[in-house]
């Protein structure tokens, strides 16, 4: 068992708990989804060598906070250097689309 089926299974009699735990997994989401973007727009991995002299990089991050069913996250959203990136994960129309889709897929408890 994995460390969040394990915390599901705690979690499963307190409500609460139950949205903080989805809550969390859902931002470490966003952010991974994010970051995986970023590496396929870039075409390397952070830190490999083949991406040195490119002409395009990382360059930091800035956050945004996200409201969702679960209660409000802070999605950090990757940035490159030329300012190319365009991210499609979380203009406001996903956005709209995720929270219709999470609040008639998921039961509220």
């Amino acid at each position: 068992m994995n460390d969040f089926t394990k915390d599901f299974a705690q979690a499963l009699f307190n409500p609460d708990k139950i949205n903080d735990l989805l809550r969390k997994e859902l931002q470490q989401t966003v952010n991974n989804l994010l970051e995986a973007e970023l590496t396929a727009f870039l075409g390397y991995d952070p830190y490999a060598r083949n991406g040195w002299n490119t002409g395009n990089s990382r360059n930091g991050a800035y956050f945004r906070k996200v409201d969702t069913q679960f209660g409000p996250i802070e999605v950090q959203v990757p940035r490159d250097r030329n300012g190319q990136f365009h991210h499609c994960l979380t203009t406001s129309s996903t956005l709209m689309f995720w929270k219709a889709r999470l609040s008639s897929s998921i039961p509220k408890v």
